[in-house]
């Protein structure tokens, strides 16, 4: 029987999503707890691929079993209580026997955290920018990259994807205020605090953090909005921006045509 499981991760321990020798991985430590709660092998799939410390939110990933009834709340707090903290399980639901976590999901988005000050209660899951940022030239040329079209200056080399083709509807950064300014009034100027959100139906490795990165690099003045369009019909990784580092970054939505 196929089921659909809803997870969330923290991805500060482990080297991404996808299982890889002698390195820890989500996929691993699900499939390791489903074996042994299940007493037999498990195999998870995923709905797509995580950098090393890259977070998800409500990821979502399916697995055969010849068990059923494993959509009971005693079944989803054993699971939990075997994960390590770093993992959490939300919920465990029948598919149908066809349903793909990767192939059938439509759309996916991400969303970066930046702070552009010292902030010891954003460190875990933001990136601190110290540089000055123009946040309307950042919003000008991310509003170039909505559209279909082949985006490998922002693939990582040695890739094995069959294309670079993507389609990405939307890309905007958003000031916001953390829960610990909002709420306990830490001491903090509007536009402190950003967020840079992204959905397309597909992203390439390291895609995310390197439109990022070539994003702040011409918040910083160091290229005008319009060279992105240059760059994206280039294609050249070399000519884009350095990637920015994982730990800020959250895989926070998969979205399937039925739901």
């Amino acid at each position: 029987m196929r089921y659909r499981i809803t997870l969330s991760y923290d991805g500060a321990p482990f080297s991404g999503w996808q299982i890889q020798p002698n390195a820890p991985s989500v996929q691993a430590c699900l499939q390791q707890a489903l074996s042994t709660l299940l007493r037999e092998e498990i195999a998870v799939t995923g709905a797509g691929r995580t950098d090393a410390e890259v977070n998800g939110i409500c990821y979502c990933a399916h697995f055969d079993s010849v068990a059923t009834g494993l959509e009971t709340a005693g079944f989803i707090y054993k699971l939990n209580a075997i994960l390590p903290h770093s993992v959490v399980i939300h919920e465990v639901r029948a598919a149908a026997p066809d349903f793909h976590a990767r192939f059938d999901a439509s759309r996916r988005s991400y969303r970066y955290f930046l702070h552009r000050v010292k902030d010891p209660f954003a460190e875990r899951f933001s990136w601190q920018c110290g540089f000055p940022l123009d946040l309307g030239a950042m919003n000008e040329a991310a509003s170039l990259l909505p559209g279909t079209r082949d985006f490998s200056c922002f693939e990582k080399t040695g890739g094995s994807n069959k294309t670079s083709i993507c389609t990405i509807w939307e890309a905007v950064w958003t000031p916001y205020t953390p829960d610990h300014v909002r709420m306990m009034g830490f001491p903090a100027r509007e536009g402190d605090y950003l967020v840079f959100h992204i959905e397309a139906d597909r992203f390439l490795r390291n895609m995310v953090r390197a439109i990022v990165g070539t994003l702040i690099d011409i918040g910083r003045g160091r290229h005008d909005p319009g060279w992105m369009s240059t760059l994206l019909e280039s294609g050249d990784r070399c000519s884009a921006g350095e990637s920015v580092p994982g730990h800020a970054l959250f895989l926070d939505n998969v979205i399937y045509p039925e739901i």
